[in-house]
């Protein structure tokens, strides 16, 4: 649900998990350690605790990338308290610009891509950072801004950008990712000061995003 958290995120480099582990972790007595060395009740424990307090978690993780857990909590602002109406950042909307997303989440694609052109940009979606080259190599069109995934089976965000810019001199581009910004910089896939967002987040925070990016003047934090 929208709204005012507290998150808490626990990051490891660890061997990372695959999907059919993923789906699994917080199933009780589900465990990946030998007999008689974890009872698989405490990330049960955990999921029944944040629930309890209409919170919910998100986990990423790719094998050989490690992992990163996001514990979200309401928050409640005593200063807020009596006070209903709150300011709600300002939408901007698109001019008919292109944008390249990829992701290889389905769901979260076809979520981006609807809210993309509903806020008049034309799109272009891709789940696989291969087939996103070939479309862009294919085009006929200026790409003006890459929005995507920093990790992917087969290419990161990084390699991707590289590629595509090759083709398109001065593309721009807003990286995305469940990890957190510190963990992608120690495993050297991303620089320090480059156009970031941390999923979850909210649709007017990455519209907004993405238009400071394309209105920028210069081209620099884009590598």
């Amino acid at each position: 649900m929208p709204g005012h958290y507290a998150m808490l995120a626990v990051s490891d480099n660890g061997c990372g998990m695959d999907e059919a582990t993923r789906e699994k972790i917080f199933e009780p007595f589900f465990t990946t350690k030998v007999v008689g060395k974890g009872t698989g009740l405490g990330l049960a424990t955990v999921f029944g605790i944040v629930k309890q307090n209409q919170g919910f978690i998100n986990v990423y993780s790719e094998p050989g990338k490690g992992t990163t857990i996001k514990i979200y909590i309401p928050s409640h602002d005593r200063e807020e308290i009596g006070h209903s109406e709150k300011k709600v950042p300002a939408q901007t909307s698109g001019s008919g610009e292109t944008v390249l997303v990829v992701e290889d989440d389905p769901a979260i694609l076809r979520m981006i891509s609807k809210l993309l052109m509903r806020a008049g940009y034309r799109v272009i979606a891709s789940g696989k950072p291969a087939e996103a080259v070939a479309l862009a190599e294919r085009g006929n069109e200026k790409i003006d801004l890459l929005l995507t995934d920093v990790v992917m089976p087969g290419m990161n965000g990084r390699e991707l950008y590289e590629k595509i810019a090759s083709l398109f001199p001065g593309l721009r581009c807003l990286y995305m990712s469940g990890y957190t910004a510190n963990v992608i910089a120690q495993q050297g896939i991303l620089k320090e000061g480059i156009d970031f967002i941390a999923k979850p987040f909210i649709n007017v925070d990455l519209l907004n995003a993405i238009s400071e990016i394309l209105n920028r003047n210069d081209q620099s934090g884009v590598s």
